[in-house]
């Protein structure tokens, strides 16, 4: 299972990269939801769903954007299924650090906590010109 925080050592590392300061990160955000939130009001997703809906202007004041989210279908190659994937890109390492870190965050995040099973958090940076990986 994974965790549902990032861990100080992973943010360390983040904040190491040479790109922190310069130019955009997506986060590709995994989701599993919890059958029922832990804060016993209502179901994980409804729990993730009000974290979201707090998130999304923290994440605008940053100037950073939801880039795409949806509902995870049908699982084609891998072992674990999600129940929704969305790609956060905000202008810098940087700024997401300081939203991930921020007092505003810690007041909403139990609600994340909350209402996931489980979640990956990847950091994607594009690759260019187009079509190379």
């Amino acid at each position: 299972m994974s965790a549902i925080r990032p861990n100080q050592a992973e943010l360390q590392k983040l904040a190491a990269d040479g790109r922190t300061k310069t130019g955009p990160v997506v986060m590709l955000n995994l989701l599993k939801f919890k059958e029922r939130a832990d804060t016993g009001d209502g179901s994980g997703r409804e729990s993730y769903n009000r974290y979201g809906r707090e998130v999304k202007p923290m994440v605008e004041k940053l100037g950073g954007r939801i880039v795409w989210q949806g509902r995870a279908d049908q699982m084609l190659i891998g072992e674990e299924d999600w129940d929704v994937v969305a790609l956060v890109e905000y202008p810098s390492r940087e700024a997401f650090i300081k939203m991930a870190t921020s007092p505003e965050m810690a007041n909403i995040h139990h609600h994340r906590e909350g209402g996931l099973e489980r979640t990956v958090l990847i950091a994607c940076t594009e690759v260019t010109p187009a079509g190379e990986a």
